[in-house]
């Protein structure tokens, strides 16, 4: 790469004034095309060794690169308080080509900065009681995403799905399942939903509504997730715990460390010793368990199979973060370990009105409802195109219209015209031929270089999309790509009577390499790569 080609070259010249390099010199690309291809501060993190200010540094930085030219350079220049900038020429676009298309897929933008690490990424969390609804669709695309991206940068992640299948509400499910068995109305409080007469009546007469109605609410979620791409490797139940004994283990643990306490005959959590802004109930002075104690015995158990967790959760778990951090302290846990995301709510609006849910009573938007009207790779494509950090709205009939202005249709419309272009191009008697036979020093149209520097960039951007966890730069970034296509596709004939045969060849692989990139993305996005539309 280009850019080991430059650190080498910054570190050889700190070493030629005696200056100990850093172990890992940063480069960036500048903000302003104008200023470069490539800088870097080392000027900066250095100069206090070197004796000297940092403009003074980078200048005699700039002087040394000036006579020992590295690769692919053309010019070096410093700037501001001492960044040294390099403008390259344009073969080393050339050379990403060459890699990319050697990369392929499988390894193009596949980085190795998770080492291998176990991590953990909990997402969703439904009550098996009733379908999936809309508002897990939001957390289950963008939990499924993150789990793709931290795979890519080498970790090993496991995907958690937690069943809130102990109390109150099953019970209410239960009885609500039987009551529409026997031609009733559900009691007091229970499931009204088309969904609980739908059930009821696929139920043999002997079946345990409480464990039928479990198994088949489970199957549900299964079925509608796999529908979007999202496979789990764990469903760990919440009851499964009450059974093990793994609560009273905690609390015990929680007590010997003396970190809870009983007051007023209820346990609490000191959660103000850790954070909180209070301390929290784990068991009712009735010996009724609260949320949170099944909540601290869990993590307790994921600890003891991963170093690092991820939970993403809903808007109404803001709270949960600091008192769940609190009680892995208290159990001597980094709370640095444990991750926690939070996701906003999404509005769906279709013809400008607002589409209502509720879920006790029934008449609420399902998971499949979504995926019946738009498709999946729309579905998983539209949760992921903003940050789950704000709210969002979505527009369902803007999302299914196949137009330009749609980012969805944008993206894969890019991908289906490139396949296009490659068929008209064997059809007409240009196939393409192998790599090392073609000449990509011909690509020097600024619609072809913009496109590379476009897909020269996907390592970078999957390597801090992986780290701030935020799968809609990939989403932002595949539009990027798609409209440096767009522009290339407008304005460079792949093949033409005036298209040398050399120059198609080139442009063939510039073809493939775009299909790599887009490819990286889909994947990573948990969408597919329709070769026509």
């Amino acid at each position: 790469m280009v850019t080991e080609i430059l650190k080498k070259a910054l570190s050889e010249a700190l070493s030629s004034m005696g200056v100990e390099p850093p172990v890992d010199i940063h480069l960036e690309r500048p903000a302003r095309r104008e200023h470069g291809d490539w800088s870097s501060s080392v000027a900066l993190a250095t100069a206090k060794n070197a004796g000297k200010n940092p403009r003074e540094l980078g200048t005699a930085l700039v002087e040394y690169l000036d006579a020992n030219r590295p690769e692919y350079v053309l010019g070096v220049a410093v700037a501001g308080p001492g960044f040294v900038n390099f403008t390259l020429d344009d073969s080393w676009l050339h050379h990403v080509l060459a890699e990319v298309a050697s990369a392929g897929v499988d390894k193009f933008a596949r980085l190795d900065t998770g080492g291998g690490q176990a991590i953990n990424v909990e997402f969703i969390s439904a009550n098996p009681n009733k379908p999936l609804h809309a508002g897990h669709a939001r957390g289950a695309c963008y939990g499924d995403s993150v789990a793709r991206l931290l795979d890519r940068v080498g970790y090993e992640v496991t995907r958690e799905f937690y069943l809130n299948d102990r109390g109150v509400q099953m019970n209410l499910f239960a009885e609500s399942l039987a009551a529409r068995k026997r031609g009733e109305e559900p009691p007091e409080g229970g499931y009204q939903g088309a969904y609980i007469t739908e059930w009821a009546a696929e139920m043999p007469d002997d079946a345990d509504p409480l464990e039928w109605g479990y198994a088949r609410a489970l199957a549900s979620h299964k079925e509608t997730l796999s529908r979007v791409g999202i496979e789990f490797d764990v469903w760990f139940s919440e009851r499964s715990m009450v059974a093990s004994g793994v609560i009273d283990e905690t609390l015990a643990e929680l007590a010997e460390k003396e970190v809870s306490f009983v007051d007023d005959g209820a346990t609490w959590l000191r959660s103000t010793d850790y954070g909180d802004d209070k301390d929290r109930v784990l068991v009712k002075s009735d010996g009724e368990l609260t949320y949170l104690a099944p909540d601290i015995a869990y993590h307790r158990d994921k600890f003891s199979r991963f170093p690092k967790l991820i939970n993403i959760f809903g808007a109404d778990h803001h709270g949960y973060v600091v008192r769940m951090k609190a009680a892995m302290q208290a159990l001597g846990h980094d709370p640095e370990d444990l991750e926690i995301r939070i996701t906003q709510l999404v509005d769906l609006e279709r013809g400008g009105e607002t589409v209502r849910m509720s879920g006790r009573a029934g008449d609420f938007v399902s998971f499949d409802d979504i995926i019946d009207e738009v498709g999946p790779d729309v579905t998983r494509l539209m949760y992921l195109m903003q940050s789950v950090d704000t709210r969002q709205t979505i527009d369902l009939d803007a999302v299914s219209n196949q137009a330009a202005d749609n980012p969805v249709f944008y993206v894969q419309y890019a991908n289906a015209r490139i396949h296009s272009a490659i068929r008209n191009a064997a059809e007409k008697g240009h196939p393409r031929k192998p790599l090392a036979d073609v000449d990509l020093s011909v690509l020097v149209h600024e619609r072809e270089l913009e496109l590379l520097r476009a897909i020269s960039t996907l390592p970078e951007t999957v390597e801090h999309a992986a780290n701030e966890r935020s799968p809609h730069t990939i989403a932002g970034w595949s539009r990027d790509l798609a409209a440096a296509f767009h522009g290339f596709y407008h304005d460079c004939y792949v093949v033409g009577d005036d298209v040398s045969a050399e120059l198609t060849q080139a442009r063939l692989w510039l073809l493939e390499a775009t299909l790599i990139a887009l490819a990286v993305c889909f994947d990573l996005l948990g969408v597919s790569a329709p070769e026509s539309m």
